[in-house]
């Protein structure tokens, strides 16, 4: 047969290096299904159990290598269920293209079965969003999509109606008035600062003596570097959730995470600094930062967008984070580690043992922390961690230690639950020598988590190392808003709307092939995480933990304090449980 617009559509996908697609079909896609069979030695097509989870492995892809991640979905309803996961890749800046099918050309306009205004649809979520309306536009519409995605780390979404998919292809559009002509490959963005600007930088890092760096996901390519900074300032380092990985935590300057889910030490460095360096970071709770006045700041960024949006910035340094940071060494005057390093390394060491304490609290049945403090100490230094959205995230943030090449990510600033499972899989399929560890918990692992088990069923077997893991907290609680409710606006456990029926995981991955393994009692944790990292097989490893372990932010202010009382005063279901481990949380050091 002769070449169709489908078969274009993923010959130019070939040229731009696009050599994954997740997706699901339907007769939206027919064309371009039709086409991937013959062209399936050029793509590994991964066919997931929804297509929000498409979105995110697209997602999770482009952070976890670095590179585009490309999504499809049919018209209609497979186009809506796209949604929630590109918004999670807009809100943490990367790039996927998405490609979506429509009804017919010919049918648009008369309200037709599953005609739905995609255009409209896609408007918010895409930094370009275009419909193909005849064959000799699939290449620039293709090329243009692709570069914005990739240049500016953005959604871009093309739109193609079924029966142009089924067309005879227009591989070079005819040299005349109205057509246009386009190529591949896009350079990455560079700014370059001024060296007036570095010699700015410098002269305020310089003159700092209580110097703080909040480091981003931006920092992530920027380890020696920021070292090298860290060390010649003589500062401490916190991390955004999404830059956790971007320093280890075995370094005796790094506090941790910061915010809500942060560390007492990153509160302290943030609160009591005279200087603030951020390096790539959109943290957004201006509450942990220091007060207006404070601290003078520098900032790096990649986009201008990005500087002076949540503190005022003294001077601006718009670059590549590490490339930045090698330019702006050689200006630092190095300070000796005096009494500020010196209370900042005695505050995260501090910290280390008060979080071990809090972890092994006795808890009914299972403290939640000890489980990851136990998985803590048994990571393979190359392991990737998926998080999910819950109150699993907290003990993610602040009681694993990252160390040597180990990755991690989750939902950043849409935190929305359900992206654990998908991101891991799409970090597997990625990295299919490296260990693999969703975070998830009950409430997110019956929203879609069970189901895509069923994905990483159909793929497993070809992972040159087995080491998949599912870690599920099951507490039966929709824990995280379980806290938020209580903490934040004084009302009880509303059992109708936060309670999680009970479900057998372990045995469920049993029924896939994979290794269950559940465990309620707190002296079997580390035996447990053994077990799982030596199985042959992926593995669902289900603790049952106790939801009354309360998630204590880093400070306790006195509106959260008569916000607890008063959800406990007006007769929360979990009362005296509640009470019983807030006491023995606040109590531990």
């Amino acid at each position: 047969m002769s070449k169709t617009v489908g078969d274009h559509l993923l010959e130019r996908l070939s040229q731009w290096g696009v050599k994954r697609i997740f997706g699901y079909p339907g007769d939206g896609i027919n064309g371009i299904m039709g086409a991937m069979g013959r062209h399936a030695e050029d793509f590994d097509y991964i066919r997931v159990r929804h297509e929000e989870m498409a979105a995110f492995m697209a997602g999770a892809h482009a952070k976890f290598t670095g590179e585009v991640g490309v999504c499809m979905a049919t018209s209609g309803p497979g186009a809506i269920h796209l949604l929630n996961g590109l918004y999670d890749a807009k809100m943490d800046h990367m790039p996927v293209l998405a490609i979506v099918g429509q009804q017919a050309a010919s049918s648009l306009g008369s309200d037709y079965q599953q005609e739905v205004d995609l255009q409209t649809l896609f408007k918010d979520v895409s930094a370009y969003v275009e419909t193909v309306v005849t064959p000799a536009q699939l290449r620039h519409v293709v090329d243009r999509a692709l570069r914005i995605a990739i240049a500016e780390r953005q959604i871009a979404t093309v739109i193609i109606p079924n029966d142009i998919q089924q067309m005879p292809a227009v591989e070079s559009p005819p040299h005349v008035h109205g057509n246009v002509l386009s190529g591949t490959g896009v350079p990455q963005p560079r700014p370059y600062p001024h060296e007036e600007e570095l010699l700015k930088a410098a002269e305020i890092l310089n003159a700092g003596k209580k110097v703080a760096i909040l480091a981003g996901a931006g920092a992530l390519g920027a380890r020696a570097e920021l070292m090298q900074v860290a060390e010649a300032l003589s500062a401490g380092v916190a991390k955004a959730l999404l830059g956790k990985a971007a320093l280890s935590d075995e370094l005796p300057y790094v506090t941790g995470s910061i915010g809500l889910l942060g560390t007492r030490a990153s509160y302290e460095l943030m609160k009591k600094c005279d200087t603030l360096l951020i390096v790539g970071s959109t943290f957004p709770y201006t509450e942990f930062l220091p007060e207006e006045g404070q601290a003078r700041a520098v900032q790096i960024d990649l986009h201008a967008r990005n500087l002076s949006m949540r503190y005022p910035i003294e001077q601006s340094l718009l670059g590549d984070s590490a490339e930045t940071l090698r330019r702006l060494v050689p200006l630092l005057k190095p300070k000796r580690h005096g009494a500020w390093r010196r209370g900042v390394e005695k505050n995260v060491a501090s910290w280390w043992k008060e979080l071990e304490a809090k972890a092994m609290e006795s808890a009914e049945p299972i403290n939640p922390q000890r489980v990851f403090w136990e998985l803590s100490a048994q990571l393979p230094e190359d392991a990737i961690l998926c998080g999910d959205s819950g109150s699993h995230t907290n003990w993610y943030a602040r009681d694993i230690r990252m160390r040597g090449e180990m990755m991690g990510s989750l939902s950043g600033k849409l935190a929305t639950m359900g992206s654990g499972v998908p991101y891991a899989i799409a970090a597997k399929l990625a990295h299919p020598q490296r260990p693999v560890i969703a975070i998830v918990g009950d409430g997110a692992m019956q929203m879609n988590g069970n189901a895509e088990l069923v994905t990483a069923q159909q793929y497993w077997k070809r992972w040159s190392s087995p080491t998949f893991i599912v870690l599920v907290l099951n507490n039966h609680d929709l824990n995280q808003v379980t806290w938020e409710q209580r903490a934040l606006g004084g009302d009880p456990k509303f059992s109708e709307a936060q309670d999680v029926i009970d479900f057998p995981y372990a045995r469920y991955a049993e029924m896939l092939g994979f290794k269950g393994i559940r465990v309620d009692d707190p002296e079997r944790i580390a035996e447990a995480w053994r077990d799982a990292l030596a199985a042959d097989r992926p593995v669902v490893i289900e603790f049952v933990t106790d939801p009354s372990v309360p998630p204590l932010p880093p400070h306790i202010s006195l509106e959260q304090s008569r916000a607890l009382l008063g959800s406990i005063l007006h007769g929360d279901p979990n009362t005296w449980d509640v009470i019983k481990q807030s006491a023995k949380q606040l109590l531990s050091r």
